[in-house]
């Protein structure tokens, strides 16, 4: 009999595993907390649990994270880890040190099937969608590895988490659960590049997670240039979504804006922009462009960052610009792939 994977089970599975054992169902509660609270992946450690469980787990039952097959460090902190899952697929998730804050960038697809433009990994093409458990065992291996508490989940590694949506909802609300990862909803953010049934959908979920909308255009010529999701749903229809999400959850959308120069950075762009989403509680973040292979674009200056910042304040529309974290080791917006770029500084395995 093939053993039950316990990384992304929730308390209903769990319990149904102890009724499968004959045991009581109390412990399921403390099978999740030594997993997902205590970072335990061996039965036999789990030590408030008799002797005879610990055995039936053993042969019914098994822990398994994802491989962390390479790592890499940036000299600002962050680090990039491929990691391998069962059959053999890698994918690529991000450590950001700030402060007292551990923020993970989780992938949710093994590719992307959205072929942004500017995007390495919608260059590599879409392979499959991960599971709850490949979602949560990036967190539990990668808290493994550095020692460290993870704070703070953004899904904007691999793939468009939307387009995964039941499976991502299984991992956001072990995340939160207080018997999983208990992390609080509003540190836990999910990002789309416009999939509007998807936000429709989300918002009513009744979580109050952050939404992230990648918008990277202020108008539907340069949009459907660079994001094909736009020719399906345009931003009059992006928008009347943004607005039904705010209306229903009464949570502020944050939109970010990949600042390309010559292509949408002049102030008459952010001009633009400040009239898209007027009206919409919402917050900006702009992103110098990170260098891709191939895309052929490039960052802004400074200066010109600033100027689309002030034009937009101008217009009461409230911006920040990212800093951008990891990009010399290819770990920041839009350069996740399923291999990993930079100087390597360690080598380490996860099971």
């Amino acid at each position: 009999m093939e053993k039950v994977q316990l990384i992304g089970a929730d308390l209903a599975a769990m319990q149904e595993l102890m009724s499968t054992l004959k045991e009581p169902p109390f412990r399921a509660k403390q099978v999740m907390q030594w997993i997902y609270q205590r970072g335990r992946f061996d039965f036999q450690q789990m030590g408030n649990l008799p002797k005879t469980l610990r055995d039936k787990l053993d042969g019914a039952a098994s822990i398994v994270l994802p491989r962390i097959t390479a790592r890499r460090l940036s000299q600002d902190g962050t680090q990039k880890y491929l990691l391998e899952l069962a059959d053999g697929a890698t994918i690529e998730t991000v450590l950001i040190p700030e402060g007292s804050r551990r923020t993970l960038c989780v992938s949710s697809q093994v590719g992307c099937a959205m072929d942004c433009r500017f995007c390495a990994t919608g260059a590599q093409g879409f392979e499959r969608n991960l599971t709850v458990g490949e979602m949560v065992g990036q967190v539990l291996a990668v808290q493994k590895d550095s020692q460290e508490k993870i704070t703070n989940i953004v899904l904007m590694g691999m793939g468009e988490p939307l387009a995964n949506y039941e499976q991502v909802m299984g991992a956001v609300r072990l995340w939160n659960d207080p018997l999983g990862l208990g992390i609080a909803a509003r540190r836990l953010t999910i990002s789309t590049c416009g999939l509007v049934p998807g936000i429709r959908r989300l918002s009513r979920e009744g979580l109050q997670v952050v939404l992230a909308v990648s918008l990277h255009a202020p108008n539907d010529d340069l949009r459907n240039h660079i994001m094909p999701i736009n020719r399906r749903y345009n931003l009059t229809q992006l928008m009347e979504a943004c607005r039904e999400y705010v209306e229903a959850t009464n949570r502020r959308i944050t939109f970010e804006y990949a600042l390309m120069q010559g292509f949408n950075d002049s102030p008459e762009h952010a001009r633009q922009l400040a009239q898209l989403i007027k009206g919409i509680l919402c917050h900006v973040n702009l992103i110098p462009l990170n260098p891709v292979d191939g895309h052929g674009w490039t960052s802004p200056t400074k200066r010109q960052v600033l100027l689309f910042q002030e034009e937009l304040a101008r217009h009461n529309i409230e911006a920040t610009v990212r800093a951008a974290r990891g990009a010399d080791i290819e770990a920041a917006c839009g350069q996740l792939k399923s291999r990993l770029g930079g100087k390597e500084v360690g080598h380490e395995h996860s099971s």
